[in-house]
């Protein structure tokens, strides 16, 4: 690109970057760490700094690579691409040493980097310790490069081989401090860009129309940021609606269809049928919608308003509803765990059509145990129609024809790999699956298929049909039922192995889906940093263990880092019969930079909060 500024570090004979410079609409500022008088008695140093200078590239000796800013005035410190190749502390220092020095390093580049810009650091075979080094050094023997370049705020978006002979001129030197030259075989360039920065959630009240009067309530932490995204509007290109609107298409040629997305409730009275207590997230909904200046203050973040029609668009100057004050709401609210209760009350209403099919979409959400395919919210799809009894079966097999054809022609628009997309009867279905299934399923009281969507890399079941009895209007009728997780299908179909990518704020996510259009999904994030917890705690006795509100707990603080926990340990006292449990935590971030401090704290306010929502005694 024109204008292009590159800033070379710990250049040894100047070779790389007098090669670099080449390079059409590139200003390069070359430095190393040494005197001009050190760097003028290495071999060819000379003619490479002075190919450097014809062609109005900078040479800058004696510089700190982890004191970047001190050498730049502040309009000169905006590089767009950083190079430091095969870093070293001198001699013979250890993988300790220079992990301080990458992690220096990468502190000092974010000062002089462009937001846009990127660090490329090139490592010998095995250094880097990611999966790309082959062999790979055991993790604690290597510079653990993902790690420390998180700690500053950057992710490797990208890893691939130095190929020092492909670089005109290029000769490598410095082999402890010498100028000798050092074996490159199997040498990896890292190529990192700056992370979206953690996010900061502050709560969060949403307003809304109940019943002609307006209330609020305050949003469940753990989804402050996964509130109204709007991933089904019609501005949207995200994958999510891409896919919908492909079923949709397909569905309204091959049946009389109606679309009745407009009249759907976020919020569900009572309890839901078929849901566990401790799987809804109640809200307590409140008549005092106007917040208090000390809130405020505080960082209560303005409400939310909804674009569905039961939802308040009218505000005060504020921007805050207002309503009675002195009314009281007594009934159980929740946030809808599932749009089968919207159906349900669909086929009650004289609009209803037999023989049409009626679809419903929109986020649903549930508190559940931390697995890679179970998500505290997701686009759900439900489709519901009457037949005439004995009719059910085949009319169930037209659905799912249609279903597969929309899919298959989603997926082959993006990769040659096969999907398969079968219709299983709920009665051979595994034990495990359906467990993985019972998002979909709780609701529905006579499951008779799940729909099962393999690619050549994971498989799930997506989506489960139901039957039952339309006596309110004939007893020769039947109601089908069918839910779909979109989300689950957007990650198949585009590649997508982690679901909590589709809520990333990082902009390089749908920039891959321009106007929409599906492809295969290349992480901007490679190799993730993990790392491990443990915590341990006593039990209130005689109470059963919530895991569910402990993991939701796991959630909420770490803003959804944790990717898993195992029960490794469960004693009890043979004197008391006080119980006690030891999990393991495992953090990880598929979208953002994590660093080991991050997580440290992150592991402190959990074991807090455990203590004091659960009541255990932590040891």
């Amino acid at each position: 690109a024109a204008g292009r500024r590159v800033l070379l570090l710990g250049e040894g004979n100047f070779s790389f970057a007098a090669s670099l410079c080449e390079a059409a609409g590139t200003h390069v500022v070359a430095t190393c760490y040494e005197s001009q008088e050190e760097v003028s008695r290495r071999g060819r140093a000379a003619e490479s700094i002075r190919r450097l200078r014809d062609r109005g590239a900078e040479v800058v000796f004696s510089v700190d690579c982890t004191k970047l800013k001190d050498y730049f005035r502040p309009e000169k410190r905006e590089f767009d691409c950083i190079y430091f190749n095969f870093p070293h502390c001198g001699r013979k220092a250890g993988v300790v040493k220079n992990r301080e020095l990458l992690a220096r390093f990468f502190h000092s580049s974010a000062e002089v980097l462009a937001e846009e810009g990127e660090v490329r650091v090139a490592l010998c075979s095995g250094q880097g310790g990611t999966p790309a080094d082959q062999p790979r050094r055991e993790w604690h023997n290597s510079w653990q490069i993902v790690a420390v370049a998180a700690g500053a705020g950057f992710i490797l978006s990208d890893v691939h081989p130095f190929n020092a002979e492909s670089i005109r001129g290029y000769k490598c030197t410095g082999y402890r401090s010498q100028d000798k030259s050092f074996c490159v075989e199997g040498a990896l360039n890292h190529v990192f860009t700056r992370s979206t920065p953690l996010p900061y959630s502050r709560p969060l009240l949403c307003q809304i129309e109940l019943e002609s009067q307006k209330v609020s309530f305050q949003v469940p932490q753990v989804l402050v940021d996964k509130i109204n995204r709007g991933f089904l509007e019609v501005s949207s290109n995200h994958p999510v609606r891409t896919v919908k609107e492909k079923l949709t298409a397909e569905l309204s040629q091959a049946f009389p269809f109606q679309n009745t997305d407009d009249c759907l409730s976020l919020l569900h009275r009572g309890r839901p049928d078929g849901v566990c207590h401790s799987n809804v997230f109640w809200i307590t909904l409140s008549p005092e919608a106007t917040p208090s200046t000390e809130e405020m203050s505080h960082g209560l973040a303005k409400a939310v308003l909804f674009s569905h029609v039961d939802f308040c668009r009218d505000t005060d100057e504020s921007g805050w509803v207002k309503v009675q004050e002195g009314r009281h709401i007594s009934e159980q609210y929740c946030l809808r765990p599932s749009l089968l209760p919207c159906a349900q009350a669909l086929i009650q209403r004289g609009a209803f059509v037999p023989g049409t099919l009626h679809v419903l979409s929109g986020p649903v959400f549930r508190k559940c145990l931390i697995t890679p395919f179970s998500m505290p919210v997701f686009h759900e799809m439900v489709f519901v129609c009457a037949v005439d009894k004995g009719t059910e079966n085949s009319y169930i097999q037209m659905l799912v024809s249609t279903i597969q054809t929309s899919i298959h022609s989603l997926h082959q628009a993006v990769s040659s790999f096969k999907l398969n997309i079968s219709l299983q009867e709920a009665t051979s279905f595994e034990t495990t699956e359906r467990n993985d299934s019972a998002a979909f399923a709780s609701q529905l009281s006579n499951v008779q298929y799940f729909i099962r969507v393999e690619s050549h890399a994971s498989g799930s079941c997506v989506g489960v049909i139901s039957t039952a009895p339309y006596e309110r209007v004939s007893s020769e009728l039947v109601v089908i039922f069918a839910s779909l997780n979109l989300d689950l299908l957007a990650m198949l179909i585009c590649g997508i192995s982690d679901w909590r990518m589709l809520w990333t704020s990082d902009t390089r996510f749908l920039r891959q889906f321009p106007r929409g259009e599906l492809r295969l999904f290349k992480s901007f994030s490679l190799y993730p940093p993990s790392y491990v917890h443990d915590v341990s705690f006593w039990v209130p006795d005689g109470e059963p263990f919530d895991e569910v509100a402990f993991h939701t707990i796991a959630r909420q603080v770490s803003g959804e880092m944790v990717i898993s926990i195992q029960l490794i340990d469960s004693f009890q006292q043979s004197e008391t019969g006080r119980r006690s449990l030891c999990y393991r935590l495992t953090f990880q971030s598929c979208d953002r930079a994590l660093s080991r401090q991050e997580v440290a704290e992150m592991q402190l306010l959990f074991r807090k909060e455990i203590n004091q929502s659960l009541r255990v005694t932590l040891r």
